[in-house]
């Protein structure tokens, strides 16, 4: 089993910035990816970004591309996303996600373990 905890959600005006932390707890060892998505209200479940946990290799939506950084601190079992340059439309709850298995994906259909979700209210 693997635990995640979210935190640094808030409300922010547009153009501002706000970072967002995941930390792991359990079996973190099995963890090939952590993964932020996010879900607005009426809205399906999207991707945002994806990290291999052991490589950093990194993944992005098109649509956050740029503007959103995924890291990750292994010491600290805690995967980060530095959100700038908030828009109104990336207002949602974040959630971050473990997958036990490769390759990096972007489907939430295929994460194994999922945080409890964070607010983030970007104010135009």
């Amino acid at each position: 089993q693997v635990q995640l905890v979210e935190s640094g959600g808030g409300l922010v005006q547009a153009g501002g910035s706000l970072r967002l932390s995941c930390t792991a707890s359990g079996r973190t060892f099995s963890i090939y990816a952590m993964g932020w998505f996010r879900q607005a209200p009426g809205k399906e479940r999207e991707f945002v970004a994806a990290i291999t946990w052991s490589w950093g290799r990194t993944f992005y939506a098109d649509s956050v591309k740029g503007r959103f950084t995924i890291s990750r601190d292994n010491a600290k079992n805690t995967v980060y996303l530095q959100m700038n340059s908030l828009k109104p439309e990336d207002t949602a709850v974040y959630y971050c996600a473990a997958d036990l298995s490769s390759p990096l994906r972007t489907d939430a259909n295929e994460y194994d373990y999922w945080g409890q979700g964070t607010q983030v209210t970007v104010s135009s």
